[in-house]
């Protein structure tokens, strides 16, 4: 099928090819040539009520909350809340004037992410309703605007579950919240200009690998002059390869000429082909000095374009992009020629108290702590498109991901079908130059079989992104196979055997067996151990790509899911990104040279399970434990030898790293009998280098204030995470600890959370939101009986936004 022919099928096509494209920095800062780009984060001013007349110019808003972007609806508890809390239709209204640079140019403005569907107006004139919350929008401003004085942008936002939009219609496990909670931006470009880039390297492999890069043109035809385009491949400030292509009219008259007179794509075509006149390729051959995109070393570069007519610059864009060949193949999924064992979870992008809303370094922090605490290698983005923020990490890191459209077992009506296909063609046209991203998942997740709508889903994501292929999660083998990549949740033990030659797990354990951090030795045992065993089942076989483990962080839910408090204890990390005990084994399994892990899965208490403590749990890759005693938890008393242990390869044979598991009735009675400290040394090759204490006195003993950052920028929306802990003397949580800490927050800043904040299974979190004024926060934290301990943050100067 050739695009003219689709454009025929599937009119969701059109707007997914209209829609301009959002670089990865989009909103971040102005950009060179004929463009400029203006954050629109700041000065909105919000109500919870869908007020009448909110849209006139002239509307008096000064009762309005002022506030910035990402922005909650509401801010609501971490658990036992309503979801009706959040599903209300709001107003957001935002001043600005217009620069002066904008004079003889187009304006849009562009949507990162609102839920659930945006009505927007400028001036008062009705632009239109955009139905998603999980995809980027634009609307053009430029007919409405007031060049001299006050222009008035304004939405009003629906956040209820409204049928007609994925992946609402029937239920859905988790909450969506509402508000505008993404990042806005102001866009300023020519009347002819770049509306979106795709760069292709090819022959990745060779010693000179090449690139295309696509160039999308849109915007009203140039009178006159001669169009060419110029792009560059940079490393930093270092320009690799450089080329210019002409750019050539194409008669609108001509049948064969196929741009789309429904969009505003303008027809032009380049030197070397007419097959669409709103894509222009330029090519880079045999690029020198080329570094690969992969795990360990995920080197990116620049690709900048430029649009030139008679030589002078219009318009410039740029996008960051990676070389690397990303395959699944009937042995496995291969990267750069390599293949490796996909090992990772799923991720929901929601968090305690403010839903979706969370600003860059938020999003950032889940990545690191996937692939940098927990070393997993994938990510899987489910059930929807997630933060720019999120997968620019991924791309900096080394982390694949999975990314697949909004969605949750139940399919629509024709008219849902086609706003789910334009998801499709958003998310691909958004995200297509992350090297990260390896598979687009183009199917509902565990949805019924529905073979024309999955034919066009698959159809145009290989149209617009022939580069990589495609998967479609579902929940039965027997379903039909439209995709390249079979991808499956299988929530049996054993796993069903793989039935076709590239084959994905992209789900299990999860709500089959929900662990919360308070839950006893034997659940955190079993928990912990269902997750090797499935990574150990698909270690067995190369036809297992690998898997993604439901889930990675606890997620809030409807009423009829979950444990009865809103919350899916599905995560081998708490909602606040605290680890339990089966976050230990992913972290487990990787080479000792990047990280020597020892991590005890229970909670070294004698009766923490039905009549006594019995086994033993450690996820380590070291090749030999020694366990050590010192009772009555005496300083002075010596540590006594108890036990030695090797991994348990024989139930966990194909795991590089198997757990340790001591059976605690094998050890001598004459070393039973007292209850103490324990201790736990890792050796390798039968060097010791690692060593873990926890106390046998059930005291709590210290307390922890712990912030993932200490300086942030004053743009109003910053945000950092802080841990509260309270610990054994030697560090290790102290999991039935659930005392009220007090908070203080002191200075220019904002506290996410409760106050006091109870903690739940020892430990707990809050956030620090930055106001608009540089300065100094500190952030006290009082414990009953442990003190009190305080964090200093920074804040930053931001740049003013300039509209």
């Amino acid at each position: 099928m050739d695009r003219r022919d689709f454009l025929k099928t599937t009119s969701t096509l059109l707007a997914a090819t209209a829609l301009p494209g959002i670089p990865a920095h989009a909103a971040d800062q102005p950009i060179a040539g004929g463009r400029i780009t203006y954050p629109l984060n700041r000065n909105w001013r919000y109500s919870p009520k869908k007020v009448a007349g909110a849209e006139m110019i002239e509307f008096d808003d000064s009762g309005f909350e002022p506030v910035a972007l990402p922005h909650a609806n509401v801010r609501l508890p971490w658990h036992n809340f309503d979801d009706r809390e959040y599903e209300f239709v709001s107003t957001y209204r935002r001043r600005f004037r217009v620069p002066s640079g904008a004079q003889g140019k187009r304006v849009f403005v562009d949507f990162e992410g609102a839920m659930t569907a945006s009505t927007v107006w400028i001036n008062g004139s009705l632009l239109g309703e955009y139905k998603g919350g999980y995809t980027p929008f634009s609307f053009e401003l430029t007919p409405h605007l007031q060049p001299n004085g006050d222009n008035v942008l304004v939405v009003q936002l629906d956040s209820t579950e409204r049928a007609d939009i994925p992946p609402f219609g029937n239920e859905i496990d988790y909450m969506t919240f509402g508000g505008i909670y993404r990042e806005v931006a102001l866009r300023i470009v020519p009347a002819t200009y770049l509306d979106n880039i795709f760069a292709r390297p090819t022959d990745v492999l060779s010693s000179k690998p090449s690139l295309e890069v696509d160039c999308f043109l849109a915007g009203q035809e140039v009178a006159g002059g001669a169009l060419s385009l110029e792009a560059e491949l940079c490393e930093g400030q270092h320009i690799l390869a450089k080329a210019r292509h002409t750019v050539m009219r194409v008669n609108r008259s001509d049948p064969d000429a196929s741009a789309d007179p429904s969009t505003s794509a303008p027809v032009y075509s380049s030197t070397e082909t007419i097959h669409d006149g709103a894509r222009q390729t330029i090519s880079l051959k045999e690029i020198d000095g080329i570094k690969l995109w992969d795990l360990e070393t995920p080197h990116l570069y620049e690709v900048r374009v430029r649009l030139l007519v008679d030589g002078r610059v219009i318009d410039e864009d740029a996008r960051r992009i990676g070389f690397r060949e990303a395959m699944f193949t009937d042995h496995g999924f291969s990267l750069n020629g390599k293949i490796i064992k996909l090992r990772g979870l799923d991720r929901h992008q929601t968090f305690p108290f403010v839903g979706q809303a969370m600003p860059a370094r938020v999003q950032r922090q889940d990545a690191k702590i996937l692939r940098e605490n927990l070393h997993c290698n994938i990510v899987r983005t489910s059930h929807y498109p997630q933060s720019r923020h999120f997968l620019d990490c991924c791309d900096e890191i080394g982390l694949l991901v999975l990314e697949e459209i909004p969605g949750w077992q139940h399919i629509g009506p024709e008219a849902w079908k086609q706003v789910a296909i334009d998801n499709v063609g958003r998310m691909i046209r958004r995200d297509w130059n992350h090297p990260s991203i390896i598979l687009w998942g183009v199917r509902i997740n565990e949805s019924k079989d529905d073979h024309d709508f999955y034919t066009s889903t698959n159809a145009l994501a290989h149209l617009l992104d022939p580069t990589r292929q495609t998967g479609g999660i579902r929940n039965f083998q027997e379903s039909e196979f439209l995709e390249d990549v079979f991808t499956m949740n299988d929530f049996g033990f054993p796993l069903k055997k793989p039935n076709h030659p590239r084959y994905l797990n992209t789900e299990f354990v999860g709500h089959t067996f929900p662990t919360k951090t308070t839950d006893d030795d034997e659940r955190q045992r079993e928990h912990t151990l269902r997750h090797a065993r499935i990574h150990n089942q698909l270690a067995s076989d190369p036809q297992y790509a690998g898997g993604i483990g439901w889930c990675a962080f606890d997620y809030n839910t409807h009423a009829n899911f979950g444990a009865g408090d809103r919350i899916c204890y599905h995560g081998v990390m708490d909602i606040f990104r605290e680890p339990k005990p089966a976050a230990g084994f992913y972290k487990s399994q990787c080479d000792p040279a990047k990280e020597i892990v020892l991590e005890p899965a229970f909670h070294w208490a004698n009766s923490d399970e039905s009549t006594s403590f019995t086994k033993a749990v450690v996820c380590s890759n070291c090749d030999h434990l020694k366990f050590y005693i010192r009772t009555d938890s005496v300083e002075s008393n010596p540590w006594e030898l108890v036990a030695e242990l090797d991994p348990a390869r024989e139930e966990f044979d194909h795991l590089t790293y198997p757990p340790f598991i001591l059976d605690r009735r094998t050890i001598p009675s004459s070393n039973r009998h007292g209850w103490g400290d324990l201790r736990i040394d890792g050796y390798l090759k039968g060097e010791k280098v690692i060593s873990k204490s926890l106390s046998g006195r059930g005291v709590n003993r210290k307390f922890m204030l712990l912030p993932d950052d200490t300086s942030l920028v004053a743009d109003g929306a910053d945000t950092t995470r802080v841990v509260l802990r309270v610990t054994d003397e030697f560090g290790a949580i102290r999991t039935y600890a659930n005392d009220a800490v007090i908070l203080k927050l002191e200075g220019p800043a904002d506290l996410i959370g409760d106050n006091p904040f109870s903690l739940i299974g020892g430990t707990g979190a809050v956030w620090v939101r930055a106001q608009e004024k540089s300065g100094t926060v500190h952030l006290t934290a009082t414990h009953p009986r442990l003190g009190s301990q305080t964090v200093e943050i920074i804040l930053n100067t931001a740049p003013p936004e300039l509209v």
